[in-house]
């Protein structure tokens, strides 16, 4: 594994995979434990373990709102105190997101209770991704809102207007949406229902009950919040993101001499969905939830995954699909090194991410000899003969991810990235742990 010019980056197969690995703290709860503790009445400690950009986005917005935060550094992550408050400081402010949709949406909803404007901006990247959705359903609270001509960034908020409970119907299974309006609703007057297409993760409810507030999560799709209503600040070590730990259940799964601990992630389970996929298609993986998950409002354990087993065809639609959106490219790695032909379909919510995630993921598989097939909501794949390939991430981490993946396992033969950094958006240990693990013999997991 070599860098190259330009931010490249020559990946190839590994002789074995093994050792312990310790992810980046979880994105999604990072971001909700910090928004929420940021307008809680007290203080709190939030400690991320080498949090990405798209956290320190949410940090810097914070900040820029006015909140009061401590942020300390350390060589494995950092430490922000919160001072908390309902009434956030008024007047006009400008947030920076970056490349983080998940930073823009929660905090407009958080943004429609402040008085003052607060104009949300982001990246290239982020301007592109679809923001009226979170818009409509915050101007039907009573918000005053506008996106740009094409619906998307920069969002405008004029803050401060009285805002009622309501029953909303989202259009799609969006997690992102359902926190963005309860963070309104947190503010707005009277009973408010959330109604989902199919099930979504279940942070924003288990993190604000966490806090003190009226709010359950009823059957699998509907959330009902009876506001207005405070929050109490609370201190968290947030931890592993399943997202980030699914490279090595997918890499470990692949190769033939593999045996990874996952230790430390999150265990909630609306994100095991490729544990049961992984299972699903015939490989050895374990999880071990911790004898005792801790102060803090999800389950907490261990993934142990080997290699070594006959991975079978697959055929990915419907729900299950959005409980895997993150992981999908990966998905379609895994699926190149099963054996006959795997279809994903119903999956077009990738075509508005961070790059359209089904072109670059068919592109990628294309250039490194899978048999693949795009679809309009997904793709066709099959194995075929390992070569070596120059893939173009579109500055997706998700991408870069994938392929290294593919190298290291040996889906793939020599893959060179043109864009490695972009892993820092969510996996800035990413280049790290893949050396220790491809490195490590011996290992006692």
């Amino acid at each position: 594994m070599t860098n190259g010019g330009r931010g490249e980056r020559l990946v190839q197969r590994a002789t074995e995979l093994s050792g312990v690995l310790k992810m980046p703290s979880d994105k999604s709860i990072g971001h909700r434990a910090l928004i929420a503790n940021a307008i809680a009445s007290g203080q709190a400690r939030i400690r991320l373990a080498a949090p990405g950009a798209d956290l320190r986005s949410t940090i810097s917005c914070l900040q820029a709102l006015g909140v009061q935060l401590g942020v300390m550094e350390s060589p494995t992550g950092i430490e922000v105190n919160v001072s908390g408050s309902s009434d956030l400081p008024g007047g006009d402010r400008l947030l920076d997101c970056g490349n983080s949709a998940t930073s823009m949406r929660l905090l407009a909803g958080v943004a429609t209770a402040r008085s003052g404007s607060t104009v949300l901006d982001g990246d290239a990247s982020l301007r592109r991704r679809p923001m009226e959705r979170v818009a409509v359903p915050l101007r039907a609270m009573g918000a005053k809102i506008s996106t740009s001509f094409a619906g998307s960034a920069p969002i405008r908020i004029d803050g401060g207007r009285p805002l009622r409970g309501m029953r909303h119907r989202l259009p799609v299974a969006s997690a992102q949406l359902l926190a963005a309006v309860v963070f309104a609703a947190l503010n707005a007057d009277g009973e408010t229902e959330i109604e989902v297409p199919s099930s979504v993760r279940d942070h924003t409810e288990r993190l604000l009950a966490w806090m003190g507030a009226p709010i359950r999560r009823v059957g699998d799709r509907r959330t009902l919040l009876a506001s207005p209503t405070r929050l109490t600040a609370r201190s968290i070590d947030v931890p592993g993101d399943p997202s980030s730990a699914a490279a090595w259940m997918v890499a470990a799964a692949i190769h033939p001499n593999a045996r990874l601990r996952l230790v430390g992630l999150a265990l909630n389970p609306s994100r095991l969905a490729v544990v049961d996929l992984l299972r699903e298609m015939g490989a050895s993986i374990r999880v071990e939830p911790a004898q005792l998950d801790g102060d803090g409002p999800e389950p907490v354990g261990d993934v142990v995954s080997k290699g070594g087993a006959r991975l079978h065809r697959v055929h990915l639609a419907g729900p299950r699909v959005a409980a895997l959106i993150d992981e999908l490219p990966l998905v379609g790695v895994l699926m190149a090194a099963a054996d006959g032909t795997s279809e994903l379909r119903d999956a077009s919510e990738l075509r508005l991410k961070e790059s359209d995630r089904i072109a670059t993921t068919v592109a990628g598989l294309d250039a490194i000899g899978a048999r693949v097939d795009e679809l309009r909501d997904g793709w066709r794949v099959g194995p075929g003969r390992p070569r070596t390939a120059s893939i173009k991430t579109h500055g997706d981490h998700r991408t870069a991810i994938a392929f290294a993946i593919a190298a290291v396992a040996g889906v793939a033969g020599d893959v060179t990235l043109d864009d490695a950094s972009c892993v820092g958006v969510s996996y800035p240990t990413f280049w790290d742990d893949l050396a220790a693990a491809a490195g490590m013999t011996g290992a006692s997991v």
